[in-house]
């Protein structure tokens, strides 16, 4: 768990350490001019190739197991973090990116690695501080990159290549395996990314769940994408006003995620938390589209990081429905599912919060809420017996 835990840590500080430096690293490499392009492209290409390559990653973790798979992603993620310190061109830099895309789609083999080795009454709970230190590495990573990087601006990225040898190594002498390799003749075929999604239209009875996690996706693009916006608009927060705000949100979640998903599964079970978390969720967003004064903001907060037990649930319910086979193609369809919801899901946010912004600036809100309401018909479905691999 501690190899697991660290390299999804590692991969969300990797995700944040950038933005603090990014603008200003562009500007050096590309000697003054425009960077509109290049910023544009290296925000793109990370999200492109985490939806294409974690089905990719999942399937072949299945068929080879998942350590070899998971080694790999680490050493292409510390390739990348080098090339990102060193490299003296501009374009590089989005290769790099295209690289940490693709290894950070090891998420979806670290989700299958927890499912192989977990009891599936404890699963949630794993989940659970899987987002714990996701929301974790996403708070450190940009204080990392911008108190390294005022130093020197490359300084980010060696650190976060250290990190990720250690790791590499730690994982290289001490992870077992969890899943031997199989024996049948691997199809090449299934290396096309369209192919588990495929396999997931085909097996009906899973589509519910699954639209129901891509809904949750959509949904926690709405805070993830305006808080700071509608903190300025709403409450004519200041970046301290900011930063106490996301630190909050930040910590709260992760405690919520670590503490409090194993007591609820064992008391509820993972259909009972899944309802709790969305309660909360609908309540927050709620309260905040009416929210007026600034300390509402602030408390606010942590009824947000109460409905984060939701996704944890959600995830240990998913894998009860496939075979111990298909864990990885599962965790490599999510992944990639809501990769491409972390792609729409801020576009429509920020459309919808700009269109109405003039007419009554908390329909945003609302809109998650009511989102919530629609997709709870499908918690239906959970209630049948387990299913059988398709």
């Amino acid at each position: 768990m501690i190899v697991i835990l660290a390299t999804v840590a590692i991969d969300a500080i990797g995700a944040g350490l950038i933005f603090p430096i990014l603008p200003e690293l562009l500007t050096q490499l590309n000697e003054g001019g425009d960077i509109g392009f290049l910023y544009g492209a290296m925000l793109a290409i990370y999200a492109v190739m985490q939806f294409i390559f974690s089905p990719v990653l999942g399937v072949l973790s299945d068929r080879f197991g998942r350590r070899p798979i998971l080694l790999l992603s680490l050493a292409g993620t510390l390739l990348d973090y080098l090339i990102m310190a060193l490299t003296p061109i501009g374009w590089m830099l989005v290769v790099g990116r295209a690289m940490a895309g693709i290894t950070s789609a090891n998420m979806a083999v670290a989700s299958a690695y927890i499912t192989d080795t977990t009891p599936p009454e404890e699963r949630a709970q794993r989940f659970g501080l899987i987002g714990a230190v996701m929301s974790v590495g996403f708070i450190i990573g940009p204080v990392i990159g911008g108190v390294m990087g005022a130093w020197w601006l490359r300084s980010p990225f060696l650190v976060a290549a250290l990190f990720n040898g250690l790791n590499l190594a730690v994982a290289l002498f001490i992870l077992p395996e969890s899943r031997k390799a199989s024996d049948e003749t691997f199809d090449i075929k299934k290396l096309n990314p369209i192919a588990p999604l495929v396999w997931l239209w085909n097996f009906k009875p899973l589509l519910p769940l699954v639209v129901v996690s891509v809904v949750f996706g959509l949904i926690a693009a709405v805070p993830g994408t305006i808080w700071v916006l509608y903190g300025a608009d709403r409450f004519g927060w200041d970046s301290v006003h900011m930063g106490m705000s996301l630190s909050l949100f930040g910590v709260s979640g992760a405690l919520a995620q670590a503490f409090l998903v194993g007591p609820l599964t064992k008391r509820f079970g993972d259909l009972g938390t899944l309802m709790i978390g969305v309660a909360f969720d609908t309540l927050a967003y709620t309260l905040m589209a009416f929210a007026d004064q600034s300390w509402m903001g602030f408390a606010v907060a942590p009824l947000f990081a109460l409905g984060g037990v939701a996704m944890p649930a959600l995830q240990s319910l998913l894998t009860s429905r496939v075979s111990d086979e298909q864990q990885g193609q599962l965790q490599g369809v999510l992944a990639s599912l809501m990769s491409l919801a972390g792609i729409v899901g801020p576009v429509l946010t920020t459309a919808i919060f700009f269109a109405t912004r003039n007419i009554w600036i908390g329909t945003i809100w609302l809109v998650g809420a009511a989102l919530y309401l629609l997709a709870t018909p499908l918690f239906a479905t959970v209630r049948r017996p387990k299913l059988a691999a398709a």
